[in-house]
């Protein structure tokens, strides 16, 4: 935390599912406030194919590594989510300018293993990379596991042993010293790449699951069913603290953050941490919308919890000082589909309708609403984009596909709490050499805290 400030960031950006006939590619951007290109993308890394949706990115190697003098934080694994090629980028001999290294081809991966639709990418101490798999080539949520590839990027097999297959698949967190790893759910792939349908929920195509499982045996040991309280649980983190058995994981559809932790008799349980209540609405879809919590993340000194809420437009910060008893204590606005000027309004219960402010930055108008987070190391600004999933993007904020994706940065008071927009900072993926594209993840080179696991 008290290392040297960011100076550039890593961001996946997708044409997929834009109809715009260009590879995704990973976006270099300059954030040193001193740099003459501050705000501005430096360099664009394109991809050899076209229809990949690059997703979520990772390392080689992280702080988990740490024992390790060969270990060297070098190398960036994109996995492709619809395509199920694994990019792996050198991004240490020109950190401005990543190059291509290795391509993982999605028909070796399938040959293997039998898996498809890569998603999170992790380092393990041992050297080789695991990847979560969200199901096998027909987008059967049966065929999900998780993919091993040794320190040379070569296909190594499945990392759970047979007969131990989680329900479904998406994140991923390991605990080494309580030898626990906890995975989530989102959905099979032949759902949700279709766009979002209420009918396949009730249908069990989506998850509501939590899976435990031994580390680094690969042994399923427990599954907890979150219920209807944690339909969609995505995105999965522990405490950054090692001697800490315990964590937070998103649920999406449900829009809580649920806390699971080891009990005395060294199972795991959970319970509903933190609750965003839907907001009735006029000139939706539903009569009701739900916040949508898709990503969230907890601060190197476990201070604090950060969270977005899709739909509605706010990120939230709240104090974890107190993991049994979050308190809100920042909340900004930056987009949404209740923003003013949105034919959609809340209505409360008094029967008064509302919309919310979303100031303009850079005298640029906020689409879409904030999605993927990250925050510095410092825990001092919070980095934010939008887009979701192609696919999803286009059926809830259709003027985001049609006009580009952006990324802002959220200056975080971590004192007392508190989050405001950083009015001199906006990238406006609208205005790409290639066309409007949509930006996703976000890496720094020097690793964060949604990638780094400690041991």
């Amino acid at each position: 935390m008290s290392g040297p400030r960011e100076a550039l960031i890593y961001v996946t950006c997708v044409y997929t599912g834009t109809g715009r006939e260009k590879p995704d590619y990973l976006a270099t951007v300059d954030i040193d406030p001193s740099s003459p290109t501050y705000s501005k993308v430096i360099n664009r890394l394109r991809v050899p194919y076209i229809g990949d949706e690059l997703h979520h990115l990772g390392w080689n190697a992280c702080s988990s590594c740490h024992g390790d003098p060969s270990a060297d934080r070098r190398f960036l694994i994109l996995p492709s989510l619809l395509s199920g090629r694994i990019y792996v980028i050198d991004a240490k001999t020109n950190p401005k300018a990543p190059a291509l290294h290795k391509v993982v081809e999605p028909e070796d991966i399938v040959q293997k293993t039998g898996l498809a639709y890569p998603h999170t990418a992790h380092c393990l101490t041992s050297g080789d990379i695991m990847v979560s798999c969200l199901g096998d080539k027909d987008g059967n949520a049966a065929g999900n596991g998780f993919l091993l590839l040794d320190s040379e990027f070569n296909v190594k097999g499945r990392w759970e042993k047979p007969g131990n297959t989680p329900l479904f698949g998406f994140d991923f967190w390991y605990q080494p010293r309580y030898n626990t790893m906890i995975s989530s759910s989102w959905g099979a792939p032949a759902a949700f790449t279709k766009g979002f349908n209420l009918q396949d929920v009730s249908d069990g195509l989506y998850g509501r699951h939590l899976h435990v499982y031994s580390w680094p045996g690969g042994e399923l040991r427990q599954i907890l069913d979150l219920g209807n309280t944690g339909l969609l649980p995505l995105e999965i983190r522990f405490l950054h603290d090692p001697s800490k058995d315990a964590g937070f994981v998103g649920c999406t559809l449900a829009s809580n953050m649920v806390r699971f932790f080891q009990t005395q008799d060294g199972s795991w349980s959970h319970e509903v941490a933190i609750s965003v209540k839907p907001l009735k609405v006029q000139n939706w879809i539903l009569p009701e919308m739900p916040g949508l919590v898709t990503d969230f993340l907890i601060s190197l000194d476990d201070r604090f919890l950060y969270f977005v809420n899709w739909l509605h437009g706010d990120v939230r910060q709240y104090n974890i000082e107190d993991p049994k008893n979050p308190v809100l204590t920042g909340q900004v606005w930056v987009g949404g589909l209740l923003q003013k000027g949105s034919p959609i309004v809340a209505e409360g219960e008094d029967g008064k309708t509302r919309q919310f402010d979303v100031p303009e930055i850079k005298g640029k108008r906020l689409r879409g609403g904030p999605q993927m987070i990250q925050l510095s190391l410092d825990g001092k600004r919070l980095y934010v984009t939008n887009s979701l999933f192609s696919t999803w993007d286009r059926q809830f904020y259709p003027e985001l596909v049609e006009k580009g994706s952006h990324m802002l940065q959220l200056d975080v008071n971590t004192d007392k709490g508190g989050l405001t927009i950083n009015p001199k900072f906006l990238v406006d993926f609208g205005d790409e050499p290639d066309g409007p594209s949509l930006a996703h993840e976000m890496r720094y080179p020097g690793g964060d805290c949604t990638s780094d696991i400690w041991i």
